[in-house]
């Protein structure tokens, strides 16, 4: 029978078989059997991807949810790929450390968020994933097992291609001549190997941190305040509510003022309450206590979960962007969505990441017509980005849902540059067939 997969976005998908290996030996019987039998590879994880880039269109499924190594150490953590970001940081955090990157989905895998190159709201001051991998250990295509330490060069040529100017980008394969195998593969979508075990950075977890939710009448005076709080010492979060998400978020939080056109959430280390206090505006919310910073986090989450809620009860899959710009050009892509999503008359939110020029703009169709015309609007707004020097992927991967939008960003001969990496790691194009390219004809 076969084994219907469904990832976060509502995106379905189909398995002749699920298989969930527990040993690095089984998971290369299942490699070397797939590869005599030409059968596709999707590797699964926690359901939560938003593109769906773990959902099988045919052949195996193979679930890494036993591979849970869970080994904490001074400065680093090793891990197995099935182990949950929310598991990672409740461990890291009994020995007085954190894992920097901090996505919304805390029940993601730290496979999957290896796969694509996941970061969150603290990227605003410690990136993405990539920046805190020491040391992988893949399943190649090829049958073996391979370790690949911080610093080890890939061994054969790729060419330089250039990339966004940006501070997130998870579009594609970020080739340029003796980079690292790690940089390689994180954020390749599992098309190029199956990670079996990563050692990972933990920084100290810092005594204080000052949370707030500071509110304002509109868009201009918000994103002056972004602005003006860029090169605040310790800040490491500024993330964005515009009017819909507050009016979105009102029923289940009546605190929030009824003035309020604009939100920014802030977090920052060693934070001096008396500068808020002087900086922000009266009715705003700030908190130095781990219960109050946690209820001020549940306020950020709790608008993709009701979004995500309003979307399925329509009966749509979810219309989301992960574009992102150079935080010059935060400003006039901010209005470039607004205008579109007005002059569609759609309903929408957008909040998000803001410090990083990176918000995520969610529409709610209520009919087909509405649905068709955010997709016409989607692809819109990935043009705008890629033109004012942005990327079609800050965060979440491009999977098979958005696998077209690699074309915006990147010249069909730079394309056919990442599809000669797939071809030799993966010469019959197996594993994860459909991420990022379409899966060759014939």
């Amino acid at each position: 029978m076969a084994e219907v997969i469904e990832d976060g976005s509502g995106f379905r998908g189909e398995a002749d078989r699920l298989i969930l290996p527990a040993t690095e030996a089984e998971l290369q019987q299942t490699i070397t059997a797939a590869s005599c039998e030409s059968v596709p590879l999707t590797v699964v994880g926690a359901g939560t991807g938003l593109t769906g880039g773990s959902v099988p269109q045919s052949g195996w499924a193979v679930s890494m949810q036993r591979f849970a190594r869970l080994e904490i150490c001074p400065g680093r953590a090793i891990v197995g790929p099935g182990v949950s970001l929310d598991a990672l940081q409740a461990a890291a955090g009994r020995t007085g450390q954190f894992y920097a990157p901090d996505p919304t989905e805390t029940t993601a895998s730290i496979g999957g968020s290896i796969a694509t190159n996941a970061s969150g709201s603290r990227s605003f001051r410690y990136g993405s994933t990539r920046r805190h991998i020491l040391r992988l250990r893949v399943a190649m295509m090829d049958g073996s097992v391979r370790q690949f330490q911080r610093g080890d060069k890939v061994d054969f040529d790729v060419p330089a291609l250039p990339l966004p100017q940006t501070t997130k980008n998870t579009a594609g394969y970020p080739l340029a001549p003796g980079m690292d195998w790690i940089d390689l593969l994180i954020g390749s979508e599992g098309t190029l190997g199956i990670v079996t075990e990563a050692e990972l950075q933990l920084l100290p977890k810092p005594e204080n941190v000052l949370a707030g939710v500071v509110f304002f009448p509109g868009d201009d005076p918000a994103l002056i305040a972004v602005d003006a709080w860029h090169g605040i010492q310790g800040l490491r979060m500024i993330e964005y509510f515009d009017r819909h998400s507050l009016d979105f978020l009102r029923p289940r939080y009546s605190e929030v003022p009824e003035n309020a056109g604009a939100a920014l959430l802030i977090e920052q280390e060693d934070g001096d309450i008396d500068f808020w206090a002087e900086h922000a505006p009266e009715d705003s919310w700030f908190a130095a206590s781990d219960q109050d910073r946690e209820r001020f986090r549940r306020f950020r989450h709790a608008l993709p979960e009701l979004v995500n809620d309003t979307v399925r009860r329509r009966g749509f899959l979810k219309l989301g962007t992960d574009y992102a710009v150079p935080v010059a050009r935060n400003r006039e892509m901010l209005a470039y969505y607004h205008a579109g999503l007005l002059d569609q008359s759609l309903d929408y939110v957008i909040f998000g990441h803001i410090g990083d020029a990176h918000v995520h703009v969610n529409i709610l169709p209520k009919s087909r017509s509405e649905f068709d015309a955010g997709q016409r609007l989607m692809l819109d707004f990935a043009r705008h980005a890629v033109s004012l020097g942005g990327t079609v992927s800050a965060e979440h991967g491009l999977g098979k849902r958005k696998a077209h939008l690699l074309a915006l960003q990147y010249s069909p001969d730079q394309i056919e540059s990442m599809k000669q990496v797939k071809r030799r790691l993966d010469p019959q194009w197996l594993l994860n067939r459909g991420n990022l390219f379409a899966p060759p004809t014939g």
